[in-house]
């Protein structure tokens, strides 16, 4: 059997399991925390690894290939160059190594992704400034010298001159500590030269304001010579005032000279002034002809009413007058650049103003300007516009406040033709109408609308007189003739409005004033006007709503916040209430009754400390009345403050020694307190207590003794108009409240203060049921738009 089988030969090289047992040593990877030259290359390269580029091949990744004898050699890269972390001549070369951002090898062993390295934590806080540094000094002391600066222009313009020039002397000496300083750390180029400008102009300003002229000039005189310093040459011009006041006026000329060489021509205005300058120092100096010089100069380039002046009189000096005839025609040929009408009415109350426009307004210029203006007129073919020159001169009467100059005027046309006549009595009922002389001011209403029947402005100033004597139903009838005569005079259709709400009529007086505020939207008189009717119709959500427009309108109008609060409280909105009170209060803190619903308020929600300065507001506002001063003396009271109370009641005592009320709770504190004073006070209590049954007895029997024309007396007085029993009501409710806080029985309940209100009152005053007038000034205008007032009209 054996011939049959066949061994293989020992020396057969094509074994199939050969190789199987070979190692590797680049998949080494045990063997590599002992190899140091793989540490040492792994160390000098770690994040400074070189770039790739493409023109540089890659190279083989180095290891050792073991050997036989267990050593190990570097690889070589197919380039002939060293590997990567290989060791040549005793450099270890860097490895290097590509990888996308973001990855590493420790997100494979569970670390988050975090490319931004959020996860370091925040950054390290700031540092902290040093305060001791030179820079920080520098910059403290360079804030401290503006501030001196800005201190000394405040004091100087509040007129402590004093105090303006020591500020002024403390910011100079802190400057050249800081230049000293700045010096030492920086280069001199880093100096503040603004700072050191102005601290020295202000300085020299500061020496002149206190008539300290020497210094003021070596002041100025260190600014100009500093080349540093640019356009500094223009501060001559001070100099040159400052000798101006010395009376050295060779010098003053010299300076103001220098400046004018140094101003360049584009400053036109400037170069007038000191042109000025320099004439009216010449004039003080007599130098009549370089004064007159300069002047012509000035007339040429820029004429101006002082500089024309001064030229007059420069040729009269000189007794040139042919000169001066030309001098005053380039003199009122200068524009005054003020309005005709308004050149004689005071823009200001300047004394000295007011009695310059007192004595030119009516002196013989002004008459011969007058005269001739009118004569020319007439002497032309517009021979009608005369009339108007009249009515419109009584205007201007209206608007200097000269009622009889204007009167006298308009009286002048009352033998004219009908169209004059009804303008200028149209303008007289008016006037008459605003001084309460309803007799008069009806008498030229019917005059103008005789003469002029389909004057608006007549008839609305007729149903005004009508109006004011009571007859309503006949003045709603003039009225409604003026808008059918002229659907847009808005005075008649508010009149008309009034007239309807005194007769009761609200739906149609609602009708108007909702038509009235379609052309005027936001008129705060016709706002009001409504929410006034719907609060008479009780329609109180719609009255709210209407006088919330109306503060966006007039956001600062005390009564109609207060107006307001008053709808929320009857609401039982206390919040919504207080603030509207409050806001009220704030705008006008003398309204008696928005004090005392805030005191009241105040009490009710247990915060009487708060309540106190409310009723103290009060009592400044009426010392004579003790119940402000007994709410004072309860607050302390019921906040647990006794001693205070005491003393209260005691200063109370001492101004109103015949007080009940104040001597029982004297009474009740001292007896609580244990003081002795207490049998003083029950003694004072029961005499006036006696006294004051005695007083009653005798009211009573004299009641009973003229009961009779006392209840008619009482019916006469309840057959007054509605609206003043609605006035009496409100009134009755404020006073209630005051009885029902301190009582002489028991403290103040909360549960007393039930119904708080106030009366509301027109922004213009208490007539607001007034009607608007209406006057005419001019033949073919129907409306005084100007001078239409009511008393339900702010003004204009």
């Amino acid at each position: 059997m054996m011939q049959n089988v066949h061994l293989a030969p020992e020396t057969d090289e094509d074994d199939l399991y050969s190789g199987y047992n070979d190692y590797n040593p680049t998949y080494d990877t045990e063997e590599l925390e002992n190899d140091t030259a793989f540490q040492q290359a792994v160390k000098t390269s770690h994040g400074r690894r070189p770039p790739i580029t493409a023109k540089i091949p890659s190279t083989a990744v180095a290891r050792p290939v073991a050997t036989g004898c267990g050593s190990k050699t570097s690889l070589a890269s197919s380039m002939g160059r060293p590997m990567t972390g290989a060791i040549q001549d005793g450099v270890t070369r860097p490895m290097t190594a590509v990888r996308a951002a973001g990855f590493t090898k420790a997100a494979l062993r569970g670390s988050a992704f975090d490319p931004l390295g959020q996860s370091r934590g925040p950054a390290p806080p700031l540092e902290a400034r040093n305060e001791d540094s030179p820079e920080e000094k520098i910059r403290q002391l360079e804030k401290k010298v503006n501030e001196l600066v800005e201190e000394s222009c405040i004091a100087n313009s509040c007129g402590d001159l004093k105090l303006a020039l020591e500020k002024a002397k403390d910011a100079g000496r802190k400057e050249r500590v800081l230049v000293r300083q700045r010096e030492q750390v920086t280069s001199p180029e880093n100096i503040n030269l603004d700072l050191t400008y102005s601290v020295l102009f202000n300085l020299a300003s500061q020496y002149s304001a206190n008539e300290m002229y020497p210094e003021a000039l070596n002041t100025y005189q260190v600014i100009v010579k500093n080349k540093m310093f640019s356009n500094a040459g223009r501060l001559k011009v001070n100099m040159g005032n400052i000798f101006l006041k010395q009376r050295n006026y060779s010098k003053a000329i010299k300076f103001y000279r220098m400046a004018l060489d140094q101003i360049p021509s584009v400053h036109k205005e400037m170069r007038i002034k000191i042109m000025q300058n320099i004439g009216v120092t010449f004039i003080k100096t007599g130098q009549y002809s370089d004064a007159i010089n300069s002047f012509e100069h000035i007339m040429s380039m820029a004429p101006n009413l002082k500089a024309g002046f001064n030229l007059i009189l420069s040729y009269f000096a000189v007794g040139d007058r042919e000169k001066m005839k030309k001098a005053f025609q380039k003199l009122i040929a200068v524009p005054l650049e003020t309005d005709e009408d308004g050149k004689y009415i005071s823009p200001n109350d300047d004394p000295h103003t007011n009695l310059v426009i007192e004595a030119i307004k009516n002196d013989h210029l002004r008459q011969m300007e007058r005269e001739r203006c009118v004569e020319v007129v007439k002497a032309s073919q517009y021979v009608e516009l005369a009339n108007d020159l009249e009515i419109n001169k009584a205007i201007t009467y209206l608007r200097q406040k000269d009622f009889n100059q204007a009167v006298e005027t308009l009286k002048m046309f009352e033998k004219k033709d009908s169209s004059v006549k009804s303008a200028a009595a149209t303008n007289l009922s008016f006037l008459y109408y605003l001084e309460n002389e309803f007799a008069q001011a009806s008498s030229y209403a019917d005059l103008a609308v005789n003469s002029d029947r389909y004057n608006p402005s007549a008839l609305t100033n007729k149903g005004n007189t009508v109006f004011a004597n009571g007859d309503y139903e006949k003045a709603a009838e003039f009225y409604k003739e003026a808008l059918r005569n002229d659907s847009s005079c808005t005075e008649a259709l508010y009149n008309i409005g009034l007239t309807y709400k005194k007769l009761n009529r609200l739906d149609e007086a609602l009708d108007c004033f909702l038509k009235l505020h379609a052309i005027l939207r936001n008129s705060a008189q016709v706002l009001y006007q409504i929410a006034n009717i719907y609060e008479l119709m009780e329609d109180p959500n719609q009255a709210m709503e209407w006088l919330m427009q109306l503060i966006s309108v007039v956001p600062t109008d005390s009564r109609a916040l207060s107006k307001l609060g008053g709808l929320y409280d009857s609401e039982g909105d206390k919040s919504q209430a207080f603030q509207y009170y409050y806001e009220s209060y704030r705008y006008f803190p003398s309204n008696i009754e928005v004090i005392e619903w805030l005191g009241a308020y105040y009490i009710d929600t247990q915060f009487c400390e708060k309540a106190i300065q409310y009723f103290e507001r009060a009592s400044l506002i009426q010392p004579t009345q003790v119940k402000w001063q007994l709410m004072v003396a309860s607050c302390f009271r019921r906040s647990g403050n006794y001693q205070k109370a005491l003393d209260t009641y005691k200063d109370i005592h001492r101004k109103f020694p015949e007080n009940v009320e104040c001597l029982r709770f004297l009474v009740r504190l001292c007896t609580d307190i244990g003081l002795k004073e207490v049998q003083e006070y029950a003694t004072k209590l029961k005499r006036l207590e006696k006294m004051k049954e005695i007083r009653e007895q005798r009211t009573k029997s004299g009641r009973d003794g003229s009961g009779g024309p006392r209840g008619r007396r009482d019916g006469s007085a309840g057959s007054d108009g509605g609206q003043n029993c609605s006035a009496g009501s409100r009134g009755e409710r404020l006073s209630a409240q005051l009885r029902a806080l301190p009582r002489t029985e028991e403290p103040y309940d909360s549960s007393s203060n039930k119904e708080l209100d106030a009366s509301y009152v027109d922004p213009l005053g208490p007539q607001i049921e007034r009607p608007r007038t209406a006057a005419k000034k001019r033949v073919d205008e129907d409306d005084f738009a100007d001078e239409e007032l009511g008393d339900d009209l702010l003004p204009e």
